[in-house]
């Protein structure tokens, strides 16, 4: 316990010592209201009120991904005992950021923070409940099951290995999926579930322009500095591959649904 004291700042403390907490809001807005001080936007109680098992947030920087999720994730762990809610990202460090920003929600429960002793970024809850946070790489992500919630921060940066790796986790306890993102490239797990992902996907998308907290002088000043970069980073548009020869767009246009494609894996006997 002491080197989890050590790798992540919050001091261990038995459960026995901790106030019980008080019984939680069933809806998840009013539970982020009257705990946490939080007045969600339409679209992040949107997102906070959904029950669906699959989400895409495509949203401009700044309009408070991380913090909506962490709301849901702290909602979903302090409300469903012995919930595991596991949080990957490009990297150790913006995973760090994440369960921080979970963990500041934490306190305002009456609830000490404090690590599970196995994983160096986590929070333990009385219930048993635990949120997790995962590094960015394929190869030290494996090992959970039964997960309850599983939120993919900055997913439009994640490598399609991780994404992979991942996904099986839900199995078992049948657990949501949410990508939170805003995007890059028309390549990927993240595009692929907005542009192609089909109806099983919960999708939200909020440009800068609809964030009542980004002033519009700031977006103009952007726009000059920003330039080809601005669509993306404030309005929620993919940009095209770099290695691309050809427009994917037109690409995917002139695909006929209705021929087969030749099947090539026959001719591996020719060499």
């Amino acid at each position: 316990m002491e080197e989890q004291a050590r790798k992540w700042p919050f001091a261990p403390r038995g459960i026995a010592g901790e106030r019980k907490p008080k019984a939680a809001a069933q809806d998840a807005v009013e539970f982020a209201r009257a705990r946490f001080k939080f007045e969600p936007d339409e679209k992040q109680a949107e997102v906070l009120r959904s029950e669906a098992r699959q989400g895409v947030l495509n949203c401009t920087r700044q309009w408070g991904k991380s913090t909506v999720s962490a709301a849901k994730a702290v909602h979903r762990a302090f409300t469903r005992p012995k919930s595991l809610v596991l949080v990957a990202s490009p990297s150790h460090r913006q995973s760090g950021e994440f369960v921080r920003k979970a963990s500041e929600m934490v306190s305002m429960l009456d609830i000490r923070p404090r690590g599970d002793g196995d994983n160096d970024i986590s929070l333990l809850f009385p219930n048993g409940s635990r949120i997790v946070g995962l590094p960015g790489v394929e190869g030290t992500v494996r090992g959970f099951s039964a997960v309850s919630m599983l939120l993919i921060d900055e997913a439009s940066r994640v490598d399609d290995a991780i994404y992979r790796a991942l996904r099986p986790m839900l199995a078992v306890g049948k657990g949501d999926l949410w990508l939170l993102s805003t995007p890059f490239r028309k390549r990927g797990f993240f595009y692929s579930a907005w542009d192609t992902g089909g109806p099983g996907w919960h999708r939200v998308r909020v440009p800068a322009t609809e964030c009542p907290r980004i002033p519009r002088e700031f977006l103009e000043e952007e726009r000059r500095h920003q330039k080809g970069d601005f669509g993306m980073e404030y309005m929620c548009e993919f940009m095209e591959d770099g290695n691309s020869v050809f427009n994917r767009d037109l690409v995917m246009k002139a695909l006929d649904p209705n021929v087969t494609p030749f099947d090539f894996s026959g001719l591996s006997s020719f060499r």
